[in-house]
């Protein structure tokens, strides 16, 4: 029987959910019996171009990215979103509150704009069609290893359309919100086994909004926390500033999502100076 060839594919990202898959590997080395790996830049030299499957890390945030894009979905039969970057557009979105010359400036110094190729970052679908995704930054790695049985088996995979609430009642957590900590569970797609909860960190919706999201009674509970509006509109945007973006007028934030001409906000870090 010939086994489904696979690609990995890097945009813009960290890298990290490809990562996670080495390391599922690691300990799941039967996956290896069921597919051919034929390009991973992570794990391996070669570059396979004859693929069925494609899973492809990172967001779109250059012109340049789009021919390539194109190119593996017109090769691959299944296209698979990995992450929050290719899911959502993730923190690399966070760009797209200003223009694009005042981020390339504020990064690159003055000849930024000139040097280094840029637009606005958006999800993989926004570009070519997704056949399926895995939320997280990073991606569970048993969530990753399910996905891909039900692709090998021919079905559909389904996110969770419930909230991380759900999961963590099932591990009897304590609720973070009803201990001073800000959680974004109630608002956030489940999927996880709510590990960052489990481990005493508030949830930040790294794998998208739950749908139905009650997003005002979820301002009020950070309010209780004694978040500003501006801190929370940072939380509900550093993984979804491109849903917000898209939400438009009934994005659930305080003041409009995006502003072109204002200034970056100030960091510990100093920009990059010319020499």
């Amino acid at each position: 029987m010939t086994k489904p060839k696979i690609a990995f594919f890097d945009f813009t990202s960290c890298e990290g959910c490809q990562l996670t898959v080495v390391d599922l590997l690691q300990t799941h080395l039967g996956l290896l019996d069921l597919v051919e790996i034929v390009q991973f830049r992570e794990a391996m030299t070669e570059k396979g171009e004859d693929y069925q499957i494609a899973f492809i890390e990172g967001s779109c945030t250059r012109e340049s990215d789009e021919e390539r894009l194109y190119k593996i979905r017109e090769q691959a039969d299944l296209v698979v979103a990995l992450g929050a970057c290719a899911h959502l557009g993730g923190v690399n979105a966070m760009k797209n509150r200003w223009s694009i010359e005042n981020v390339q400036t504020y990064v690159y110094g003055e000849n930024g704009k000139d040097n280094y190729e840029s637009y606005g970052a958006r999800p993989i679908s926004a570009v070519i069609k997704v056949d399926a995704a895995i939320p997280g930054c990073p991606i569970d790695r048993f969530e990753f290893l399910k996905i891909v049985q039900m692709v090998l088996q021919g079905r559909t995979p389904k996110l969770p359309d419930y909230p991380l609430c759900v999961e963590c009642k099932l591990k009897e957590n304590g609720c973070l919100n009803t201990m001073g900590k800000p959680c974004l569970g109630p608002i956030t797609r489940a999927g996880c086994n709510a590990i960052c909860p489990t481990y005493g960190d508030g949830c930040e919706a790294c794998r998208g909004f739950a749908p139905e999201a009650n997003f005002e009674y979820m301002r009020e509970i950070l309010r209780g926390h004694g978040l500003s509006e501006e801190d929370i509109d940072a939380r509900f945007s550093m993984f979804n500033h491109y849903q917000l973006m898209q939400m438009g007028e009934d994005a659930p934030l305080s003041k409009p999502i995006v502003e072109p001409d204002a200034p970056l906000p100030t960091s510990t870090f100093a920009a990059p100076q010319e020499n």
